[in-house]
């Protein structure tokens, strides 16, 4: 008989395992919790205190975990519904198919051009795309905006002749590293230079060094990955998996019927009458937010306005394939203007692209039962991909109902004393790394630590910004990794990825940043830096 082959285990049960062994642990770790003292003197951290309280062990409640995780992270699991009902929609259009074969063609004709033969046009797209949304990661702290371009650039990087972890570094990937060597970042140096005591956004020079140096790396490591795959797709460890898109692919590979009909001119001058009333009503309050700076940008409205009217009109004389691709481009567009502009987050961003959907649907010429059927469909294709983000969100549910979260930060923060000054700053970013695992919220997480911290920098010698810097590359690696992270468990589900095939191969790269991210924290101790 022969041998079973051993399984992998499902993500499912890889997530309710952790869960089992956090309720263990309610039963075996001391409870405790850090209470909030008066502030001190102005400028100061707010001083947080620990007590000790009976830890309060779990059991049952392992069966409500994921109930009580659905309800905590809803807002990001309807987002995930909305996310996949939009798409299937666009997907039905065969728009994105359509956009791919015109980009693969101009790739074609580009790489006739010696020049470009040489640098490899495709390593072109790689680098520019993974900068682009590393730069919005590092600017305004893009994290759970970049599942909507899952959808997109994973069968882009396919067509491409790469595989679908390529698809999540273009996009996720670049995305984090560039959340966690901020610049501007307001969720994580905004919120603990705050607490920390510091003025926002300074020590940014170092900040922009260290964000070029970790891009430098991320793009080498993921044009080296890509080179090989490209070579020998069979060395990609989602070879098999990756199956599901390259059948979709060659499903559409005989090519895409043009036409235009009326119903697509309904759609636009629907879209064109609700952005030309969106401008009228915001143009005038109209500020964009990078860092600390505002801009009041009267004429960005109108400009984004003038410039869809004139597009889908040339796209619609084309094609109702590029039209839904001129949605999809401006989509884009309005969404980092409302987050920028606006302080737009899911739930606007989530109507956005229901509306996306929906005008989709009409430029196809569906009726409103077959819109809400083809809604309805891309919503039960990505339904486990929501599932899993519910499940993963019950590890923290258990955590905090055994109170036993606090005590395990009170313990790491132990560790610092009579380190020195290098030890120290080490182990904060450690720990700091360690929370990150459970608690993947950067500004949660900053509340938290940075009133434990920052006091405890000045008794050995190291500076606050120092402080805050380590706060930030332990916050932001471990993101790429950790099973409590809704948006890394969304981004698998949409991009088909298994977790434990994403640790296996994102654990190297992770390992490979963190010990950089050690080496870029000590020049903060033994040099004279702008803000430290």
């Amino acid at each position: 008989m022969a041998k079973k082959k051993r399984e992998f285990p499902n993500t499912y049960v890889i997530i309710f395992a952790i869960i089992l062994v956090c309720a263990l642990a309610t039963w075996l770790v001391p409870g405790g919790e850090y209470v909030k003292a008066a502030a001190g003197g102005a400028g100061a951290a707010q001083e947080v205190v620990f007590n000790n309280v009976p830890s309060q062990g779990q059991w049952w409640t392992v069966m409500e975990a994921f109930y009580n995780g659905f309800t905590k992270q809803s807002g990001i699991i309807c987002f995930i519904l909305v996310i996949g009902a939009a798409f299937w929609v666009v997907n039905k259009s065969r728009a994105i198919d359509a956009g791919i074969f015109s980009f693969l063609k101009t790739v074609t004709r580009l790489e006739q051009n010696r020049v470009l033969a040489k640098i490899g046009v495709s390593n072109l797209v790689l680098v520019l795309i993974m900068l682009m949304f590393s730069l919005f990661g590092a600017v305004f702290g893009m994290s759970e905006e970049t599942i909507a371009f899952v959808v997109i650039l994973v069968p882009l990087a396919i067509s491409m002749g790469y595989d679908s972890i390529v698809g999540v570094c273009m996009v996720y990937v670049a995305a984090h590293v560039g959340f966690a060597g901020a610049i501007l970042n307001p969720f994580t140096i905004g919120i603990a230079q705050d607490l920390a005591g510091l003025p926002m956004f300074s020590g940014i020079e170092y900040r922009f060094f260290c964000w070029v140096v970790l891009n430098v790396i991320t793009i080498t490591f993921v044009l080296l990955y890509a080179a090989k795959v490209k070579r020998n797709p069979r060395k990609s460890i989602m070879y098999e998996a990756d199956s599901h898109w390259r059948n979709h692919i060659s499903e559409q590979g005989g090519g895409v019927e043009y036409y235009t009909n009326r119903a697509s001119w309904v759609s636009f001058a629907v879209a064109a009458i609700a952005v030309v009333l969106f401008t009228i009503t915001y143009s005038a309050d109209t500020w964009l937010s990078v860092g600390a700076q505002k801009y009041h940008t009267v004429w960005l409205l109108p400009v984004v306005a003038v410039a869809f009217i004139c597009t889908s009109v040339a796209a619609l004389r084309k094609s109702v394939h590029f039209y839904v691709l001129s949605l999809l481009g401006f989509t884009i567009v309005y969404l980092v203007v409302g987050v920028l502009g606006f302080g737009w987050y899911i739930g606007e961003i989530s109507a956005l692209f229901l509306s996306l959907g929906v005008l989709s649907g009409i430029a196809m010429g569906l009726s409103g039962n077959s819109i809400v059927k083809e809604l309805m469909d891309g919503a039960k294709d990505i339904l486990s991909a929501a599932l899993i983000v519910g499940l993963a969100a019950g590890i923290i549910f258990i955590l905090q109902e055994g109170k036993i979260i606090d005590t395990l930060l009170h313990s790491m923060a132990s560790w610092l004393d009579g380190s020195g000054e290098t030890g120290a700053l080490g182990l904060m970013y450690g720990i700091q790394t360690l929370i990150n695992l459970v608690i993947p919220s950067a500004s949660a997480k900053a509340a938290i630590t940075m009133p434990i911290m920052a006091p405890f920098s000045d008794i050995i010698g190291v500076s606050r910004q120092a402080t805050v810097m380590a706060f930030q590359f332990g916050d932001g690696f471990t993101n790429m990794i950790t099973p409590t992270s809704g948006v890394l468990i969304a981004v698998l589900g949409i991009a088909r990825i298994p977790y434990g095939k994403w640790v296996k191969w994102v654990l190297p790269f992770i390992l490979l940043l963190i010990a950089v991210g050690f080496l870029l924290l000590l020049p903060t101790i033994y040099m004279q830096l702008n803000g430290f």
